[in-house]
């Protein structure tokens, strides 16, 4: 166990509070007014890409985020997410090693204040719900700003749904671990729905106390609660669909409001409408091509905001990541299991059996990508239809792609597995010459070639010999 940090127990209140932006605070994080599939932030078009530690860097006194986020910031990554503290898992439980979202005994710390009395699940006293923690909230205030200072998004998931009864036991919303009597329910499917008014209240207290504190932060936006759409599927639709409401209601007077999302589904899903105040739509293990294209007629940002599940190997989240943001997509988060509260800068070493992958290689080719959408217009782009490429018969590849007219054109090519050769195929191009871009996914090198003189029409191309995948940019020149 890492020493106690004393900095909470010895900072007077009047510094504590001043923890956070100024009165003037930029607006925060918003959907691109020109093209709202994508988000504006500090006055430029973004796309959010990141490989986050597994969510328990606030509540986990433990874990040093400034080292974090300096981890992240020099791999090019601009977007963390991370857990409000009403949810806490036990050491172990998914088979996940260093479990920042398991913190060591003591070491837990959520919106709630510790009671006198003993008997928490894992160690310590049992926590007062009628009682901020002061600490809590200047570390969550604190996080955010180390991150802003970074350009780094802040999403703050403020549920989470409880899987089973080992999570259930263990939170603060458990009759077992609070002093107040709340929370005395079997079935932890409940706790996500609107037939207990009481725990009810005490979600939507912390709501809008977490709203309050972080208001004039413009580098954030809420979840309103991870995997929601496990267990009673309807009574889960709509608590949901009341804490959205909540939050909306929680920031009406605010003279910027943050985005609110909603996690959708594992893989994909129709969302056949807009839901009301929702502008983000995040999917976990995202199947990317068909996950964005089903749902790009929502016409704001969609996401894949959870990896993992398909082994180790970072040409598996690589691919993912491209795949999502070349078919479309606004943000992909990379869940990266090697962050731990001894590793903070993501230098744990993964292996066989764990539920997903990281390292810092991965992180460094996720920056590839960033880098290459950096060097698109992408906000006057949209994804490519069946007209444009035909690929040769070769296996298992296929294509991802953005276009503005055809003065620019980008192309991701996956799929040629650890065989190295190149990829053939034709583009429907209009008459001029142009200049090809070949962008190697892992290291960043690149290949020029031109194409001159096109008269139009169909126009072959053959890319360098790589593995796994590549990426092309095509330029119109004249």
């Amino acid at each position: 166990m890492k020493p106690v940090n004393l900095l909470y127990a010895v900072l007077p209140v009047w510094l504590l509070a001043g923890c956070g932006p100024s009165a003037n605070s930029p607006a925060p994080l918003s959907l691109h007014p020109r093209n709202p599939h994508y988000f504006l932030f500090r006055e430029k078009p973004t796309i959010l890409i990141g490989s986050t530690e597994h969510y328990g860097a606030v509540m986990n006194l433990d874990f040093d985020y400034v080292k974090y986020f300096d981890e992240l910031a020099v791999s090019g990554m601009n977007v963390t997410r991370t857990f409000s503290g009403i949810y806490v898992e036990p050491e172990g439980v998914f088979g996940i090693k260093g479990n920042t979202l398991a913190p060591d005994t003591g070491r837990f710390i959520c919106p709630w204040a510790r009671s006198p009395e003993e008997g928490y699940a894992v160690g310590g006293n049992k926590f007062d719900l009628t009682k901020w923690d002061p600490d809590y909230f200047f570390r969550l205030r604190d996080f955010v700003t180390e991150a802003g200072k970074r350009n780094i998004i802040v999403e703050l998931d403020l549920f989470s749904n409880f899987y089973d009864t080992l999570q259930w036991k263990i939170s603060p919303l458990n009759s077992a671990n609070n002093v107040n009597g709340i929370g005395n329910i079997r079935d932890q499917k409940e706790i996500l729905s609107l037939r207990h008014p009481e725990i009810l209240d005490i979600q939507e207290k912390m709501v809008r106390k977490i709203a309050d504190e972080l208001k004039g932060f413009d580098n954030l936006y809420y979840e309103v609660c991870n995997e929601p759409y496990f267990g009673d599927t309807t009574a889960l639709r709509e608590w949901e669909d009341h804490m959205t409401g909540v939050v909306m209601d929680a920031e009406k007077g605010f003279e910027h409001k943050h985005l609110i999302s909603n996690n959708i589904a594992n893989h994909r899903r129709l969302v056949p409408v807009p839901r009301k105040g929702v502008s983000v739509y995040n999917f976990h293990y995202a199947s990317p091509p068909v996950t964005v294209a089903m749902n790009y007629h929502l016409n704001m940002a969609l996401g894949d905001n959870e990896t993992g599940f398909d082994g180790i190997e970072d040409a598996t989240y690589r691919m993912e990541a491209w795949n999502f943001i070349l078919a479309g997509g606004a943000l992909f988060n990379h869940l990266d299991y090697s962050f731990t509260a001894d590793n903070e800068d993501g230098s744990y070493i993964i292996k066989k059996g764990q539920p997903g992958g990281g390292t810092k290689a991965l992180r460094s080719q996720l920056g590839i990508l960033a880098g290459f959408m950096e060097s698109l217009n992408y906000v006057d782009m949209k994804p490519i239809t069946g007209g444009l490429v035909r690929l040769s018969d070769q296996g298992n590849t296929t294509v991802q792609g953005l276009i503005d007219d055809d003065k620019v054109i980008a192309l991701y090519f996956s799929g040629n597995d650890t065989i190295r050769t190149s990829t053939s195929f034709e583009i429907n191009l209009s008459a001029g010459s142009y200049n090809l871009n070949w962008i190697d996914t892992k290291n960043a090198d690149e290949t020029a070639a031109k194409l001159t003189d096109h008269a139009g029409g169909w126009a072959a191309v053959t890319s360098p010999d790589y593995v796994e995948d590549i990426a092309l940019k095509i330029v119109k020149v004249d």
